[in-house]
Parts: C-alpha cells; structure tokens; sequence
C-alpha cells in the first residue's frame, strides 16, 4: 500500500565494508526510535547502537533521519549504515518487518515516491536510473545534465509558452468584441509558436546523439571467413572474447563486447563470415551477422590482404570502413581499396583504427549541450509536439482548431516530465531500477 513505511538496502551486494539501509514513510521515526533509542537530529549523522526489542544488539552504526518535506522521497525518511554482513543486515530486516505497516520496497519505489510527492519530474527520474547505470564519461554527464533537471527546465519553457499561446488565442475567441483584446495578439501569437516550432526541430536532431550516448556506438566487424575478425576483437577488447582457429566459420553466432573510446560507449560486434552457407548452423550465424549490420552505426569491412581479393564491400546501408588485416604476413604494401591497414597480432595500425571509429563516433555526436532527448519515449513525445505545433501553423484553421492543437501540444510535453496522462508509463519506468531506490 501506499501508505506503508518501506525500507532496503540501497547499497551494495553483501557482504561489504559498510551496509546502507534506507526507511521512507509515516512510521519512519517510530522505527529509528525503536532500533536506535531515539530519533537524532535532522540531517545529522549519529552514531547510535542498534538494538532488537529484546535489548541485545545488532550493531553499531551511523544513524541519519530526514524529516517531510525535506528529504529524497518528501516524506520521513532514515538511513541505517551498518557494517555489511549479512547477518546484520537480515537481523535489521527482521526487526523493520516485525513492525505494524512496514514492508520491504518494491523495485523503484523510493523514486516512485519522489515523483509522487513532487520531488522528481519523469526525466530527473530516468536520468537518475542512468546515472546509476553509467558506465563511460559521457554516460555520466548526459545522466547528470537530466537527473538535475536541466532538460525538464527547457520542456517546461515551452510548456509555459504554449499554455501562453492558448490563453491569448482564447481570449480572443471568447472576447473578440471587446477592446482590451486587441486582434494583433494573435500575430505575436504565431510568431513566438514559430519560433518554438524551429527550436523543436533543432533539438529533435540531437536525439540520435542522446540516444548514441546512452545506449551506445553500434559498431560491427563483418567481412568473409577467416579475415580476422575475431582476432580483432580480442585486440581491440584486450582479452579473449572470441576463439580463434584457422579453420574457416567458427564464429557461428554474433558475439558482443563493450568498449570506452574516448568517453564514449561502443558496442563491438563480431559476426560470422559472409560466404555461401555451407549448413543450417552457418546459414543461421550469416543470416544474424547480416540482422546485426543491418543494425550498425558503423561496419568495419575486413580484408585479408594475403589473399589480394578485392571485391565490393557487400554492405550499403551503412558507412563502412574498408580494413585490410594481416599487416604482418602481407606480402603487399597495403594498397588496395582500404581506409587503413592493420595487423591485430602487433597491434599495427590498431590506434588509428580506435582514431577512426572515434571520429566517425564524435561525428554523429557533435553536440556540446547535452541537454538533449535520449529514450525513444521522449523522442516520440516531441515529435508529437512538433507535430501539432505545425498543424496549429498550417493555413487554413480556425482559431478554435489552432488552440486545440496547441492543447494537443502542451499535452505531448507534459507525458515528457510527468505533468499529465503518464500512468501507464510508470510501472515502466521504476522497474528499471533496483530495489532500494
């Protein structure tokens, strides 16, 4: 129930040098003055004894309580940082259940309260869940820049300005006769929804970077049996991720790893090699490396230059570099139809490779602001706005059609933070993230 006071571990698996236990909820001060003797002061870190109902203790540990409205989930809340035995920890658990109207949490309901009781909008929640994901340099700033509400902000603007909009449009609607409400509003109007409608359009072409940033650089390693993609991989990955014989096709399925390039997160796929099945088994494997490419951001196409086959890269729904391998047993000088050369046994040619595929990376994400939508959710609501902004533009409307585009609009933005009709969204959203928070 709602109404319940919840608690969990928020930090860490256990065992671990120290345990955070975190309570919300209306029975919260009942709870640390039972366990702790009594409630310390707001905000102020305790050291207190932990003890069961019977007197003995648990542990000793720091105790921290934040009083409504002024703590993460606006309500009481307490944290309990004990030393993280598991013994400690389920002895605590047991005590917090034993009380009337306290449960453990479910996934994401600590957030879930904060969005309830006004402390977070939608997207300082889901920038939330990704910063704690984060695992590269641009993953933690494009998290920081949502999880403290500097893209909320921007939507809310424009919320502001559309709500603006419709009320003038309305007054004129309903007023037209009078003399305060003079027709020329509307012509301010429409110039202030144009403007909007162009930065709309600006931002909405940095979703593909916000998306690049947060779910990754999709980049597939393709090109015929034996060309020396899988030794690649384990080169650029740095262990062994895939086997390497030199028996032609034992790579069967499609095998992942993920990379830091220069702050970013890229995706490193190797694939079967592209032949002519030779068995169900290898039909399958080509006919995954060719849904995966289809995928890519980036393929780098391999070419055994021992062999001196030059065909035509069979992949055009994507930029391909050209890569010819075997840099160290080629009788050749390299030329040929490549971007570049490497050999992945002496790591010849594989920094500039890395060079390659973060420029080809940088040049899909080329914005600075970040600022910028990153979920497919988010995506989809601002091309709806954007949508009803250019139909309230078109010619020939009525007053009343534009404002209720408009209204149409100001809706698309509000399922963005959480403003209005989002309830179907959140079971989604807060089940990303883990118990405790």
């Amino acid at each position: 129930m709602s109404n319940d006071t919840i608690y969990a571990l928020s930090s860490g698996a256990v065992p671990s040098g120290v345990a955070v236990i975190r309570l919300s909820g209306v029975k919260t001060r009942d709870a640390v003055e039972m366990l702790a003797g009594d409630v310390p002061p707001p905000r102020l870190a305790s050291l207190r004894t932990i003890r069961l109902r019977n007197g003995s203790t648990i542990d000793s540990g720091l105790v921290l309580f934040f009083p409504s409205p002024a703590s993460f989930t606006g309500e009481d809340s307490a944290e309990f940082q004990l030393h993280g035995s598991r013994a400690v920890i389920n002895a605590l658990f047991e005590e917090l259940e034993a009380i009337d109207g306290v449960r453990m949490a479910a996934e994401g309901e600590f957030s879930r309260r904060a969005f309830d009781n006004g402390k977070l909008d939608l997207v300082e929640i889901e920038g939330l869940a990704d910063l704690i994901a984060a695992e590269t340099e641009m993953q933690r700033r494009l998290a920081v820049e949502h999880s403290q509400g500097k893209l909320s902000r921007l939507y809310d603007s424009w919320a502001e300005r559309l709500t603006r909009a419709r009320a003038l449009i309305e007054a004129e609607l309903d007023f037209a006769d009078e003399d305060d409400v003079p027709g020329s509003v509307s012509e301010l109007v429409w110039t202030d929804i144009g403007r909007l409608q162009a930065e709309l359009k600006s931002h909405l072409t940095h979703a593909q970077a916000g998306e690049i940033i947060r779910d990754g650089f999709k980049v597939v390693i393709a090109g015929a049996p034996n060309a020396g993609k899988s030794t690649l991989m384990n080169a650029l990955a740095r262990r062994e991720v895939a086997i390497v014989t030199d028996i032609a096709g034992t790579t069967r399925d499609v095998l992942h790893v993920d990379l830091d390039i220069n702050g970013f997160l890229v995706k490193l796929y190797d694939t079967a090699g592209l032949r002519e099945a030779k068995g169900r088994v290898e039909k399958e494997g080509i006919r995954r490396a060719e849904q995966v490419i289809a995928e890519a951001s980036l393929v780098l196409y391999l070419e055994d230059m021992t062999k001196a086959t030059h065909g035509v890269a069979p992949i055009t729904n994507t930029e391909v570099l050209r890569v010819g391998t075997k840099a160290d047993i080629s009788a050749g000088d390299g030329s040929g139809p490549y971007d570049l050369t490497i050999s992945a046994v002496t790591d010849a040619g594989l920094v500039t490779l890395r060079a390659a595929i973060a420029e080809r990376l940088e040049q899909q994400v080329n914005s600075h602001n970040l600022a910028i939508p990153s979920r497919k959710r988010q995506k989809d609501s601002l091309a709806e706005c954007l949508g009803a902004i250019e139909a309230a533009l078109a010619e020939p409307a009525g007053l009343d059609i534009k404002a209720e585009n408009l209204r149409i609009a100001g809706n698309a933005l509000g399922r963005i933070t959480g403003r209005v009709d989002v309830e179907n969204l959140l079971d989604v959203i807060f089940s990303e993230f883990c118990i405790g928070k």
